[in-house]
């Protein structure tokens, strides 16, 4: 077994290694190797090498991260929220000042080109840090009145507990940071689990935290397998709530889990955005839009744009120009400048997608890609940009969430059949709508059933507004005020306003007595 960070990651693609040494396990605010007696490798997804080989976390592990921070909870919701907003404060600069060790690390076990890491996911955690920073002050309850005779009324907001959080692999970084810092800015305490897949940037910024002073056992990690460490999370009695993010089939499974101890839980699930292009849409910026909302990430992305419908007479040029694009996408090493689209998370993810594709060849039209590239990138999990056209609404690749760089494209005539087909899936995280008309757009906004629904444009997100879905999408927002407060529980305060308390207080319930 080769020791923890020395598999064949070179200094330049892991700076961060060697705060990594220790082990994959933060629990208590220190590295820690898992009890679970079986190893696991991070994998560089562009060349297949193994660059980080941990022990797994086993349930001892998930006790002891759910008691530590069980006892770091008291300590950390006494706190007053201008002391927890200074250590985000403290913990944001730290992000800052390691940046580029949070980009290359995030970009080494995804495989997103470096530039994304650089521009999009450091970035907006660091964003999003500095936002809970400020939110963690303004935790708000209600005013108080006299709502029944002699008795003032008020409602607290307050700390839940210990948060059993579970994050994907597709944006590790970001997810680890979407479920913790809403929920300590309200004074609870977190037990995460990443993917083990994609551990390294969740480490980091649990290490992060503690560099900037947060109490030991607020943040502590986990990584280990879903079916031992994540459902041992799940289930801990100790936990309060359960917050996921993952597929739809993995979410009804934490669901059932969480319902055994009556704990209060938030999903983040599945998506297939649609992208609805009506005919007075711009076509280049509704094509450029397209190929920018279906491929980032690789598509690996529950909002991403999967499903386009074109009304028919921009549907053929839509079509072509989207596919002119697709084919100017450079593929290639992550690190390199001038790579535009890096490989899926794995050779089974790749292969996943890849027969989603080779299926609809019976049934559609495969206008570009739809191939796995050769020479210097076959030994990586790469997949060339990929159109679809002319599926049924009905088929299997329009229906089913198949997270790679794949756009369907379907026609549609009325703006009401347009909105019926946006609509027809089981899905409701995100969509857009592309038009130059005001009503036509603001109708689109209203009737599509979806947690976001942007407007001539196809992905971008900001901390100040929530991200969350809707049917099998799941429920709870992330980001945001509104995340904030999923990370509280209301208490209803009343006073008895009267100068003595009463002593015939049971005359009034029960009547006179002899």
């Amino acid at each position: 077994m080769q020791n923890p960070g020395t598999a064949n990651a070179t200094p330049d693609r892991f700076p961060a290694q060697e705060r990594l040494a220790d082990g994959a396990q933060f629990i208590a605010g220190r590295l820690t190797k898992g009890t679970s007696g079986r190893t696991h490798a991070v994998v560089d997804p562009a060349t297949g090498e193994e660059v980080y080989t941990f022990e797994l976390a086993g349930p001892d592990d998930v006790d002891a991260a759910v008691a530590a921070a069980r006892e770091a909870f008291p300590g950390w919701s006494g706190a007053t929220p201008g002391e927890r907003s200074e250590a985000l404060h403290r913990f944001a600069a730290v992000l800052a000042e390691r940046a580029e060790e949070f980009a290359r690390a995030e970009s080494l076990q995804c495989g997103k080109p470096l530039k994304l890491t650089r521009e999009f996911d450091v970035p907006g955690t660091i964003d999003n840090t500095a936002f809970f920073a400020g939110a963690a002050r303004h935790l708000q309850g209600q005013s108080a009145g006299e709502y029944s005779g002699d008795h003032t009324s008020y409602v607290r907001r307050e700390a839940i507990g210990v948060i059993g959080s579970i994050a994907p692999w597709n944006y590790p970084l970001q997810m680890a940071a979407w479920k913790i810092l809403p929920a300590i800015a309200a004074g609870n305490t977190i037990v995460l689990k990443p993917a083990e897949l994609t551990p390294l940037t969740a480490l980091l910024f649990a290490q992060a935290a503690t560099d900037a002073g947060l109490p030991d056992g607020v943040v502590n990690i986990v990584t280990g397998t879903g079916r031992e460490a994540g459902e041992h999370l799940v289930a801990h009695p100790d936990v309060a709530m359960t917050s996921f993010t993952g597929s739809t089939a993995v979410g009804k499974r934490v669901a059932e889990i969480a319902t055994a101890t009556v704990k209060r839980i938030h999903l983040e699930l599945g998506g297939k955005a649609p992208f609805v292009v009506f005919d007075d849409a711009d076509l280049e910026a509704a094509a450029n839009g397209a190929v920018a909302g279906a491929l980032i990430n690789t598509g690996q992305d529950c909002t991403a744009a999967t499903r386009a419908y074109v009304q028919r007479p921009l549907y053929e040029a839509f079509v072509a120009r989207t596919a002119e694009l697709m084919e100017t996408v450079r593929l290639g090493d992550p690190f390199a400048p001038g790579t535009d689209l890096g490989p899926l998370i794995s050779h089974v993810q790749r292969d996943r997608v890849a027969g989603f594709v080779d299926r609809a060849r019976a049934y559609a039209r495969v206008v570009t890609g739809g191939e796995v590239p050769e020479g210097d990138l076959a030994d990586g999990a790469y997949y060339r940009p990929t159109l679809v056209a002319d599926a049924a609404q009905d088929s299997e690749i329009v229906q089913s969430e198949i997270f790679g760089p794949v756009l369907v494209v379907l026609p549609f005539d009325s703006d009401d059949e347009g909105l019926r087909l946006a609509n027809d899936t089981p899905y409701g995280l995100a969509a857009s709508a592309w038009s130059r008309d005001v009503y036509r757009a603001n109708r689109a906004t209203r009737e599509i059933k979806a947690g976001c629904v942007w407007v001539n444009d196809h992905i971008p997100i900001i901390s100040e507004m929530p991200h969350g879905g809707y049917k099998q999408s799941g429920f709870g927002k992330d980001m945001s005020a509104y995340s904030f407060e999923e990370y509280t529980q209301v208490k209803h305060v009343m006073f008895d306003n009267t100068a003595v308390a009463r002593k015939d207080w049971h005359r009034t319930v029960f009547g006179d007595r002899p």
